[in-house]
């Protein structure tokens, strides 16, 4: 069956499709997409084949014809993306040769107006401007201020741009508000999304180190919304490639905000969260030392597990296993499995009602009175703080238990998806390449807080929303399932061992980026930190 993205529910727009209880189809087909500049490749994924483009440096002389049309690109905001994409823009195009102007757009009076000037962005070169000035010069207007605010600014932004400018987003949360309240974009103006997977400081890092290696970057998914001026695809195809993405899949902004605003509540940010609370909190209670509890849940997840899902999948981490350890990982994930995949339908149950996006603007409303606070402060993480201090990466442990959870979670939070008629591209992204391949080793560097908090405010409310959620009922349900005895699933460790998603993973390995990200490395993107 070929597909570049599977439909049938994602594009529902009734009632019905939205209601919690509704049954979502099982993937149906698109035809795949074409390019008059960019060669795309089919790739196999489980019983499926996926159109793609692979991304590289190589590509850089194609830009001139992607980007054609194209003398001012603004890029608004200075969050977590948006330092990180103008700069590899910005560079990408110098590198290629092509005179195209890229500047930063901010609120007036904004306090980022001096870490754009730090990173190469002035005034005096027309590159840093107050907001709709930069918006209504620009032939493409990247929107990178938070999903809060564009829910609050969408009708000043729209008339702000000028005839003809392609509106590009990298989350398609905007089309999810407009959705709820029944409103769309404006017909005359294409609408793309590029949306890499991962965190800001991560899509700039990769590039940087990457720069002397072909294809390093963050993959990304594109989507195309509206295309008037039949330039849409390409256009949407050469900002990925200037982002440095090694590949680069289809999608639509409705699939991609549903998944997207789901995968960071769940394996991405909210459920690892509470996983390790959770086990931390267990071990402990059996009598580990806190060192010795922290390194057994947080350390052996960021530090073992996800390094061999990045590079060998899923289903290593199991086979890697023998003897009593593989049978307590199975006693973990027959217990976690069911636990962690209630509360993952009813994240998505809540993303697709247009719930959560009411949620995430609502708070958005509240901070000026409640003010994002730092999630760090428990015992769990300040005893991670020593543990990091003192680490030695070659003896940190495989926990066959928490190898248990975490890969159950994972694995429900994938079947949840492609319940849901997601392609397997996306599933993956959303559910293991971005954990393990830039989520994580931020974890790894500094803890769950900073790799929360450079994240986007839509992704820093649903994680704090929803890792209670995974923490409460990992520890009513799962773990007390283990304490009386009850049995193995003998048929969901059957179907964890058989399962299409493996063999897909394996392929998405083959194109994840060609370095492993540097934490600690150098570079012009600064991290966030709450104090």
């Amino acid at each position: 069956m070929k597909f570049s993205l599977a439909v049938g529910a994602i594009l529902a727009s009734s009632v019905a499709a939205f209601a919690p209880n509704a049954i979502a189809p099982k993937t149906s087909a698109l035809a795949g997409f074409s390019s008059k500049v960019f060669e795309p490749v089919e790739v196999t994924l489980a019983d499926t084949t996926e159109t793609i483009v692979k991304g590289g440096r190589d590509l850089f002389p194609l830009l001139p014809k992607a980007f054609e049309g194209i003398k001012n690109i603004g890029v608004i905001g200075w969050g977590s993306q948006a330092p990180a994409q103008a700069q590899n823009i910005r560079d990408s195009l110098d590198e290629a040769g092509v005179d195209i102007k890229v500047s930063i757009g901010l609120r007036e009076g904004s306090s980022s107006f001096s870490e754009a000037i730090e990173c190469g962005f002035s005034e005096e070169k027309d590159t840093l401007g107050e907001m709709y000035k930069v918006i209504g010069e620009s032939d493409l207007v990247i929107l990178l201020i938070s999903d809060a605010a564009q829910a609050k600014l969408y009708k000043e932004i729209f008339a702000a741009m000028k005839p003809g400018a392609t509106l590009g987003l990298s989350h398609g949360f905007l089309l999810g508000y407009l959705d709820s309240i029944n409103e769309a974009f404006p017909e005359e103006m294409d609408v793309i999304a590029v949306c890499p997977k991962g965190m800001g400081p991560s899509v700039r890092r990769l590039y940087e180190q990457g720069k002397e290696v072909n294809g390093a970057g963050i993959n990304a998914s594109f989507g195309v919304h509206q295309d008037v001026s039949g330039k849409a695809t390409d256009l949407a195809l050469g900002w990925g490639v200037a982002l440095g993405s090694p590949f680069m899949f289809e999608t639509t902004l409705r699939s991609e905000y549903r998944s997207d605003i789901y995968g960071e509540r769940g394996i991405l940010l909210g459920a690892v969260h509470g996983i390790v609370e959770s086990l931390f909190r267990r071990y402990t209670r059996q009598g580990m030392t806190p060192e010795q509890a922290f390194t057994e849940s947080s350390e052996s997840i960021t530090g073992n597990i996800v390094k061999i899902i990045s590079t060998q999948g899923i289903k290593a981490v199991y086979d890697g296993l023998s003897g009593e350890d593989k049978e307590i990982f199975k006693q973990a994930y027959s217990a976690s499995y069911l636990p962690s995949k209630e509360i993952l339908q009813e994240i998505y149950d809540e993303v697709s009602s247009g719930n959560e996006i009411r949620t995430v603007i609502m708070h958005g409303d509240r901070t000026d009175k409640y003010p994002v606070g730092k999630i760090d402060g428990t015992y769990c993480w300040q005893v991670g703080e020593k543990v990091r201090a003192e680490r030695d990466e070659d003896k940190i442990p495989m926990n066959p238990f928490t190898a248990g959870v975490y890969v159950a979670t994972m694995m429900a939070q994938c079947d949840v998806l492609l319940e849901a008629g997601h392609p397997y591209s996306e599933v993956i992204n959303e559910s293991v390449i971005e954990a393990v391949d830039s989520l994580c080793p931020y974890m790894h560097y500094r803890g769950v807080a900073f790799m929360v908090d450079n994240c986007s405010f839509t992704a820093k409310t649903g994680s704090r929303k929803w890792a209670p959620r995974f923490d409460y009922i990992l520890d009513q349900l799962a773990y007390t399932a283990v304490d009386t005895g009850k049995p193995v699933n003998e048929q969901l460790i059957a179907d964890f061992e058989n399962h299409t998603i493996h063999g897909a993973v394996i392929e998405c390995c083959k194109l994840r980026p060609s370095v492993d990200i540097s934490c600690d490395a150098q570079s012009s993107t600064k991290e966030i930190v709450i104090e």
